[in-house]
């Protein structure tokens, strides 16, 4: 009565693609060095040369060569930048931990508590309105 399906559905797993499939851990890497290499910016921006050389160090152990440094300024205030800085090392703290990289973890945790401090640190005009 009813004519056999003859094609393959749209629900069948592509298993047998010809694209290369990561693991979870090397998606977690590349996730993690792109978290670190957003902190590098931020951290030459604000001309910390010591802590961007150590997180240098971890994206260039994570992507197996030297990261670009940062160059260009953006004249953004020190306390968002301070702030931005935070939220990237939360960030790189939560995938570092996720894929037990001890090194890159206390490394993140290092710096969310130097912005933490430079943010407590920094007067409250400098705050007022910056979100």
């Amino acid at each position: 009565m009813y004519e056999p399906i003859r094609t393959a559905s749209v629900h069948s797993p592509a298993d047998e693609a010809d694209f290369p499939h990561r693991s979870r851990e090397e998606e977690l890497d590349i996730q993690l060095a792109g978290h670190l290499a957003a902190l590098l910016a931020v951290t030459d921006e604000l001309g910390l040369g010591p802590a961007g050389d150590r997180i240098a160090e971890q994206v260039a152990r994570l992507r197996g060569a030297l990261p670009a440094r940062h160059a260009a300024l953006t004249d953004a205030a020190p306390a968002s930048l301070h702030r931005r800085a935070h939220a990237l090392a939360g960030r790189a703290l939560v995938v570092a931990a996720s894929r037990a990289d001890t090194t890159a973890a206390i490394l993140s945790a290092q710096r969310m508590d130097a912005h933490t401090e430079a943010l407590a640190s920094t007067p409250a005009e400098q705050l007022v309105g910056a979100h």
